[in-house]
């Protein structure tokens, strides 16, 4: 089984050239103002550029409306929309049909009743991906990259007609256990490839796209 790797967050041009030479399979941009990861339209699309050809060019967004769609599709190519919010089966049919994207619904994880709520997107996205819910107590709290993992053994055994990525506390050390009690066959990281929240590390790239080469 060959497992490929999202690299997400992505804010400089050093980390997606590393990404890219790693064999990284999506690289993320992220649409979110409040994210430490953050990028504007005009930051990214020199980033998308390079990515060309290269890798499936992903902006994330978090229940965004027509304007903030629209004003990162003006300034950047993309090829995937992940949507982490509350995005309901409704909004991702619409954002399909509006961008001419293909779009990834990202369900979050506490328990095993989370995972039942993809059945919900099955018809109308393309991808899923599954992340980690912080728990409510959790300051400052993010829709993501807060390198907080679940249960894995919750998706073990099950399948979906779409394809899917694992997200949520990944890093070179625990990926290889992830995929093993997964099942997934492409997983994503962002903040265990950081020094901080919004500066990625070179080398933690390469050592997580090593890692998961390895599998």
């Amino acid at each position: 089984m060959t497992v490929r790797a999202k690299i997400c967050g992505i804010n400089d041009p050093v980390a997606m050239e590393t990404a890219l030479d790693g064999g990284a399979s999506h690289v993320g941009l992220v649409f979110y103002p409040p994210s430490p990861r953050a990028v504007t339209p005009d930051a990214a699309a020199p980033l998308a550029a390079i990515a060309n050809g290269r890798a499936v060019r992903t902006g994330l967004f978090v229940d965004p409306d027509d304007a903030a769609i629209d004003a990162a599709l003006d300034s950047v190519a993309l090829d995937l929309l992940q949507l982490h919010g509350a995005e309901t089966p409704a909004r991702v049919t619409d954002l399909r049909r509006r961008t001419g994207l293909k779009v990834m619904k990202v369900i979050r994880v506490g328990t095993a009743d989370d995972i039942d709520r993809a059945a919900d997107y099955l018809d109308v996205a393309d991808w899923l991906m599954f992340d980690a819910l912080p728990p409510k107590d959790m300051t400052n709290a993010l829709p993501g990259g807060n390198a907080l993992s679940f249960d894995w053994t919750l998706l073990a055994d099950r399948e979906w007609p779409l394809p899917w990525m694992l997200a949520g506390g990944l890093t070179a050390g625990n990926v290889a256990e992830a995929v093993r009690l997964s099942g997934a066959q492409t997983v994503d990281t962002s903040s265990s490839v950081e020094d901080a929240p919004g500066r990625k590390n070179p080398d933690k790239i390469r050592a997580f796209l090593k890692a998961v080469a390895a599998l």
